[in-house]
């Protein structure tokens, strides 16, 4: 698998994980603002998935799932922050975090893959801003 191939497959674990974390703690918030925020930014992981996954598919490669382990914890994390502080608060501090892990992955594997072709580092950079706008739109829920 070259670098191209394996950008995309990170990029394509990271949206994933995404929408699995706004997921998990959308029946929690009580803030409408906060819930169309979210939802927003999860329409654009989707619009961003369906155009990795179909990258993937160009090279005949599968989609990557986030690491068991790595999920297994931020749903136990995310778990307990929110049955010790059930507010809209705690929230957008969970998401805050998850925002800054994702960047800095996602800024490894650029780095990581540095052969991996233009279209994949367009997308993996997209996927950078999606996450840097919702930490900044984090901000007024903290």
């Amino acid at each position: 698998m070259n670098d191209t191939e394996k950008l995309l497959r990170e990029c394509n674990s990271g949206i994933k994980m995404g929408v699995d974390s706004i997921n998990h703690v959308m029946p929690y918030i009580k803030n409408i603002e906060l819930k169309k925020v979210l939802n927003a930014c999860k329409d654009k992981h989707a619009v961003l998935g369906s155009e990795t996954h179909k990258a993937l598919e160009n090279f005949n490669i599968s989609t990557k799932n986030p690491h068991p382990m790595v999920k297994a914890m931020s749903d136990m994390t995310t778990r307990m922050k929110i049955t010790m502080h059930r507010t809209d608060n705690e929230i957008a501090s969970i998401m805050t975090d998850g925002c800054n892990m994702g960047i800095k992955s996602l800024y490894k594997y650029l780095n990581q893959y540095k052969g991996a072709d233009k279209h994949s580092k367009e997308i993996t950079n997209r996927l950078i801003s999606i996450e840097q706008e919702l930490r900044t739109d984090m901000r007024g829920f903290l």
